[in-house]
């Protein structure tokens, strides 16, 4: 009997290579933990992996080439596969965050990339790259508005965001630039789209001082979360760690206003970006 043959990364690829995997996983009678552990890692990380909910990466498809007789197949897809227009250390969320069915986040200093606006990414990315080409900067606008079209689905996934009050108060494009974002949060919000909360300076001491986070549900797969800081960035599965990121997200949500009082400080902050008054 031929192989498979290799996958057309234009379609639905992780989801395809996970199909691939699952096929050539059972045909040797084998559960996902008895695949992983030889790869030292959980049945649950096989079954992410079978999901779509995770990358594979190039030493493991080698190493389940051989372990299945596949022929190179998962190697050759891996490398296929690898190329992503997010950078490397948020490539892997990305790809997850497009197969969530729930999506739970702390920003702590900007806009969610999923609610930004052009103008707002624009400027974002301009100050993190001041020496840029302009085409590089339009490229990676491209790629988080595109990112953002995962709300066109009108319940899919759930997004609950919390936003500290320092991403509503700092100035990010000047006052046009911030009351366009924050009236698309807004907006989002009014239309029931997603859940948003601000944590008030008032809240004082909280459960992610540290920084940002993001938690992730699948359908078929374990939920994960992600932590990010400057160029790094990591996905976590571990069900103790993803368990505690969960709670850290439920003492957020209890100490930040009603998504009532939430949707007016937006609005208000709004409205004063709009007449021209500074933010305290």
């Amino acid at each position: 009997m031929s192989g498979p043959k290799d996958l057309d990364p234009s379609s639905s690829p992780r989801s395809l290579l996970g199909a691939e995997l699952r096929h050539a996983r059972e045909r040797k009678a084998l559960s996902q933990a008895e695949l992983g552990e030889p790869l030292f890692v959980s049945g649950s990380f096989i079954g992410q992996l079978e999901a779509g909910t995770r990358r594979m990466q190039l030493d493991y498809a080698v190493q389940i080439d051989e372990l299945l007789g596949t022929g190179g197949f998962f190697a050759r897809n891996c490398r296929a596969l690898a190329k992503s227009k997010y950078p490397n250390h948020f490539a892997e969320a990305a790809e997850a965050e497009a197969v969530a069915t729930a999506i739970r986040e702390y920003s702590q200093l900007l806009i969610p990339g999923l609610l930004q606006t052009k103008a707002y990414a624009e400027a974002v990315f301009r100050a993190y790259k001041p020496t840029a080409p302009d085409s590089d900067i339009d490229d990676l606008v491209a790629a988080r508005l595109e990112r953002a079209r995962l709300l066109d689905d009108p319940t899919t996934p759930l997004l609950w965001a919390i936003l500290d009050e320092a991403v509503v108060r700092r100035t990010v494009g000047g006052g046009a630039v911030m009351a366009e974002a924050l009236r698309r949060v807004a907006g989002l919000a009014q239309k029931h789209r997603i859940i948003v909360q601000v944590l008030p300076f008032g809240a004082g001491a909280h459960a992610s001082m540290h920084g940002s986070l993001k938690l992730m549900e699948f359908e078929d797969a374990p939920p994960l979360s992600f932590v990010e800081a400057p160029d790094m960035g990591k996905l976590q599965d571990d069900p103790a760690t993803v368990a505690r990121h969960t709670l850290m997200f439920n003492l957020l949500q209890a100490a930040a206003l009603s998504p009532q009082d939430s949707l007016a400080l937006l609005e208000s902050v709004a409205q004063d970006y709009e007449h021209g008054e500074p933010q305290p």
